[in-house]
């Protein structure tokens, strides 16, 4: 049995076809018993069956095989060796003789415990009349279908599921497909489903509970329901209609129909992600399903749609044709997130959720600008390191590279190559290079070439641009926060602008350097000395950029005389930023370029202008105290444009974009101290308190009212977090109860932050939501470490099995900037390490050191004090 542990895939002798599963949940003892009949291909000469099995206890007495598939010739083989290893999550039977090859089944019948982990099969608690109640869920993405029954649980396993439930009666009872038979008898009743087509482990679904429900179908008869909370349905009804209007528009893109008969979506009270695509019965968070007209922000209601449309693109993208291991996981995940911004786009235009979409790049290239990053193909010899790589690499990184090469291809050979890719391989699985080859082949260029450097080596370049005599000069080299030098080498799709959008080039940057004459463009009798040069054009290039000071200057120009596209300004000034933290340019040239979006209207260039500003006030503060309230005027005189035309109240016709804008406008003005942003504050949230439907704060504004009061809040004056806490405890609104926590450590001490902290650890918040509490003010730094240092048993105790405890992690490590706080850390983790959290604890510390290195660069500057200073006292 030995030579069975310790491996990361599971021996190929025996193949499963179909899951005959039957399980019983009892929802008040926690637990479930079942049974599954498994039909096994046996294809090599083998004594042994091994598969995965998880915290169960299986009946040995139970267990047995049956060979042959005729009744005549069939035998009933009993092993004579049972082991569970737990270490590896593996069931290994050995039986006496060698298998007959051929069909056989094997029976195996088991017990488990409703955990409350959120994973596997678990329980979820809600209330109904006043009464708290269970709800049996299942969460296997990725490897935990074996904590609910026996099996081969791995995505290139795709066999068939007859699923079959003994619920109390009064229940609903949901799986994948169907239900063909209800039984009852007394309390109970048997549920069956119809039997499912061919799919992977991790996308088998059971849910049990009390829920109402709204139902609409698409033109082609798919009957689509969104299931919630007994009174919640109306809250059900937008993303019926996203996801009803998103079904078809993806039958067109990938030009085959969506295949199962149904399609169920849930809001789970406890929920680890933010939904789960399993096939025809997808899971969601409330927040990221349900959207209330009267206390849903702007936010929220694109937080659904965008979430609906990602996992509908699994439908096809990862269910229909699956990646063929985990190594692949990108795949699913960057391409449902470059696909659900196609969908969103198409039903709301006005969102503009491409330039949106710069968000999501930028996070990728903030991760992966890291030493400790890794490539969006990564190599996985545990199941135990599956769940780290969930992170903004292969979703966000993924999705760029396949904007970036999109843009290269063209929209319309992309959608055909796709269309051909999930035809082959539909029902089956399938790796990177396959994509890669179905987009070779549909578009004749060399794609595998060009995508292994995007996809197989980690990091991204960045391009310096020089202007030399008529011509630029190129040079790429891998672009490292931390300043240091990478070897890395890409094949870079350059697109560049100069001085007007319909003046562009195009080529391939294969070499360390190129150069490129420029005459043809300065020829134009206009004013060459203005003329602006802008590489990767609306930012569809996963790299950033490096012009020399003449070509900076004049996109500075560009900018303040608005010739510049939203997304190019966005590029400019997220390249300025990166290239400042990683000491390739003053902070002084940085807070000049952004004094040049001071008439910025548009949503997400704003925003990015705002959470730029949240982070060099954090550097200053470490670098240079005395300066910082000269930085916070200049940031406070920058955004008062905006607050201004914003105001508090929401305009009768206002855009979506607006409405989003004012709550992140205002909530920086009262981070940055704004005294009548403060008192306004205060005022409505007072207003509020005395009358929930007032008008005065309207769910846009809520958040920025929150942090502002908390901002003044102290062991001496309590009263608005108190206030603060009795809402919390109040509200059934998941996305409320959100806003509350995300406010509550804004506040400057210490003390409340402990109180804060503290409350997340308590029953009144979700295991799910703690971690929403952790956005601490930079005043609150040392108590979080120490808090986490004191609760770190308890906390790796409740989060340790999933992902969340690495945001624990990161939230409070990464915020520090010395090095000596960096080696305390390390010294502190060195003998609490565990696998789930490695990753994430060498990227938070990396995060220390850069900017430890940072602050010292800033203090080193020699006229920081007066530009700031100056900065401070313009009028805008």
């Amino acid at each position: 049995m030995e030579q069975f542990k310790g491996q990361s895939r599971l021996p190929k002798f025996a193949v499963p076809k179909r899951y005959d599963i039957h399980l019983k949940p009892d929802l008040t003892a926690c637990n479930f018993a079942g049974s599954v009949a498994i039909h096994l291909h046996i294809v090599a000469d083998t004594t042994f069956i091994v598969l995965n099995a998880a915290d169960l206890s299986v009946h040995s007495a139970s267990l047995s095989f049956d060979s042959g598939s005729s009744s005549s010739s069939s035998k009933v083989l009993e092993p004579s060796k049972i082991e569970l290893v737990e270490a590896d999550e593996i069931l290994v039977l050995e039986f006496p003789h060698t298998l007959p090859l051929g069909i056989g089944v094997l029976n195996i019948a088991f017990q488990g415990t409703l955990n409350d982990k959120m994973k596997g099969f678990y329980r979820s608690t809600y209330e109904h009349n006043g009464e708290k109640k269970n709800m049996a869920v299942t969460q296997f993405e990725p490897a935990d279908a074996r904590r609910c029954f026996p099996c081969w649980d791995e995505p290139a396993c795709k066999a068939t599921f007859k699923i079959t439930l003994d619920v109390p009666s009064e229940l609903i009872a949901l799986s994948n497909m169907p239900i063909i038979e209800e039984k009852v008898d007394g309390h109970l009743k048997t549920v069956s489903y119809q039997e499912s087509p061919i799919m992977s482990t991790y996308l088998v679904a059971v849910v049990v509970g009390l829920f109402d429900y709204v139902e609409d179908h698409t033109s082609d008869g798919i009957k689509v329901r969104v299931y919630c909370q007994v009174g919640k349905a109306d809250q059900g009804k937008f993303a019926l209609d996203v996801a009803v209007k998103t079904l078809g528009l993806y039958k067109e893109y990938f030009a085959v129909p969506y295949s199962l008969p149904k399609l169920d979506m849930i809001a789970i009270p406890d929920f680890a992600a933010g939904a789960m695509e399993n096939y025809g019965l997808v899971t969601y968070r409330e927040t990221a399903l349900l959207y209330d007209e009267q206390h849903s922000a702007a936010a929220n209601k694109q937080r659904v749609a965008t979430v609906v449309a990602h996992e509908l693109a699994h439908q096809w993208f990862g269910n229909l044709v699956t990646m063929e291991w985990w190594t692949h996981l990108w795949l699913n995940e960057g391409f449902a997130t470059w696909v659900s911004y196609l969908a969103t786009d198409s039903l709301f235009p006005e969102w503009k959720i491409w330039t949106q979409f710069l968000d999501e790049t930028t996070e990728g290239l903030r991760l992966d600008g890291l030493a400790e990053s890794h490539p969006i193909e990564v190599e996985i010899n545990h199941a135990s390191e599956i769940d780290e790589i969930f992170d903004a690499i292969s979703y966000r990184k993924g999705a760029s590279v396949i904007r970036m090469l999109q843009s290269y291809l063209g929209a319309e050979c992309f959608q055909r190559s796709l269309a051909s890719y999930i035809k082959k391989y539909a029902c089956s699985n399938a790796k990177t290079e396959d994509l890669w080859a179905a987009l070779e082949e549909g578009s004749g260029e060399p794609v595998n070439k060009l995508m292994n450097s995007w996809t197989k080596q980690k990091g991204y370049p960045v391009v310096s641009v020089e202007v030399k005599d008529q011509t630029l000069v190129f040079e790429q080299s891998q672009f490292l926060s931390s300043g240091s030098h990478g070897d890395g080498q890409w094949i870079v799709p350059i697109t560049l602008c100069c001085g007007l959008y319909d003046a562009r080039k195009n080529f391939l940057l294969q070499t360390k350097s190129e150069t490129l004459n420029i005459k043809e463009f300065l020829s134009d009798k206009s004013n060459s000395a203005s003329a602006w040069i802008k590489l990767n054009v609306d930012q569809a290039g996963f790299y950033r950029v490096k012009y020399d000071e003449d070509l900076a200057a004049r996109l500075r120009y560009a900018i303040e005389n608005n010739y510049l596209s939203a997304t190019d300004r966005f590029g400019i000034l997220d390249d300025s930023f990166a290239l400042c933290m990683a000491r390739k340019q003053s902070l002084t040239s940085l807070l000049t370029l952004m004094g040049a979006y001071r008439e910025e209207v548009e949503y997400t260039v704003l925003s990015n202008l705002i959470s730029i500003s949240y982070k060099i006030v954090r550097i200053a503060a470490d670098a240079t105290p005395d300066l910082v309230d000269y930085i916070k005027q200049f940031f406070i005189s920058l955004f008062q444009c905006s607050a201004e035309k914003l105001g508090w109240d929401p305009k009768t016709g206002e855009s979506h974009l607006d409405a989003m804008l004012r709550g992140e406008v205002l909530n920086a003005l009262a981070l940055f101290g704004h005294d009548l942003t403060l008192n306004e504050a205060s005022r409505r949230f007072h207003a509020f308190l005395d009358d929930k439907n007032t008008p005065l704060l309207p769910p846009d504004t809520r958040k920025a009212a929150y942090v502002a009061v908390m901002r003044r809040v102290s062991t001496s004056n309590k009263l608005a977090f108190e206030s603060l806490l009795r809402l919390y405890k109040e509200t059934d609104l998941s996305q409320e109860k959100t806003r509350i926590l995300s406010s509550l450590a804004s506040s400057p001490d210490p003390d409340i932050i402990l109180e804060v902290l503290n409350f997340l650890l308590s029953s009144e918040v979700r295991s799910q939501d703690a971690v929403f509490g952790l956005a601490i003010s930079i005043e609150g730094r040392e108590t979080g470490w120490t808090w986490l240092k004191d609760n770190w048993e308890h906390i790796s105790k409740t989060w340790g099995s999933g992902f969340l405890i690495t945001r624990f992690v990161s939230a409070i490590v990464s915020p520090f900037a010395s090095f000596e706080k960096a080696k305390e850390i390390e010294e502190y983790f060195a003998s609490r390490s565990v696998p789930s959290i490695a990753r994430t604890l060498k990227q938070s510390i990396e995060r220390i050191h850069i900017n430890a290195n940072w602050v010292q660069n800033v203090q080193n500057e020699k006229h920081l004090a007066e530009a700031v200073k100056e900065l401070a006292h313009r009028k805008y």
